[in-house]
């Protein structure tokens, strides 16, 4: 697993291989796309390391890497889409709150050099994005690990229907969910991180957020694991 980490992570740091360059070219004119492998990748990665942690494996019967994956880049490019949502969203709520003129919140969110004010509508975006996004995300996300888990783990599994209402009812441990997923980890951790990943260039946000897909894959398969 640690090879696996270097070898992607090596060519960011290689200029010769031109990797960097080809990422952020690629980045701009296919977001979405980038958005989806980096997620899947990514968070799956923190799944697989949430499973070692709890059972000393990477990978089990049933545990199922590749639909994983796809439900990952999904949800990367959801939260891709998002994120270019809320960037634009909330500066026009700001400035129409504030009353300030047009476009001043946007200058400061996407200025180049920090400043207090970048802070502060980095922070407010981040806020609303996670309180009103990341809680249905995280729990579709928990639903599709059962449905995973469920169905053996197969891609074929995957693509059955959902039975959400016996997923909601019966199998969603509500407790951790709200508890700790949604009522601990949003405020204290997603909150200040996402802050973070709002005050950096574009061409690096979703890269950092599939970062953070590690530790948000890890922080979910944890929360799930817990009796």
């Amino acid at each position: 697993m640690i090879f696996c980490v270097v070898v992607v992570l090596t060519p960011f740091f290689i200029p010769a291989t031109g990797f960097f360059d080809w990422f952020c070219s690629t980045t701009k004119e296919h977001p979405y796309i980038m958005a989806f492998f980096k997620f899947a990748i990514l968070a799956t990665l923190g799944e697989m390391l949430a499973l070692r942690i709890r059972k000393g494996v990477y990978n089990e019967p049933g545990f199922g890497v590749v639909p994983r994956m796809m439900v990952w880049g999904f949800l990367g490019m959801c939260i891709a889409m998002a994120m270019v949502i809320f960037k634009s969203g909330v500066p026009a709520f700001l400035e129409s709150v504030v009353g300030c003129e047009k476009g001043t919140m946007s200058a400061l969110l996407l200025a180049e050099q920090f400043s207090w004010g970048k802070l502060g509508v980095a922070f407010a975006v981040s806020v609303l994005m996670n309180s009103i996004f990341a809680p249905v995300m995280m729990t579709f996300h928990k639903c599709t690990d059962i449905h995973i888990l469920d169905n053996g783990g197969t891609v074929r599994g995957l693509l059955r229907p959902m039975k959400m209402r016996e997923i909601f009812s019966s199998k969603v441990n509500w407790d951790v969910q709200w508890n700790v997923v949604i009522k601990k980890t949003i405020p204290l951790f997603w909150f200040p991180a996402h802050t973070i990943t709002f005050i950096l260039p574009a061409t690096f946000q979703v890269l950092f957020a599939a970062l953070l897909g590690v530790a948000l894959g890890l922080i979910l398969a944890l929360a799930g694991g817990k009796k």
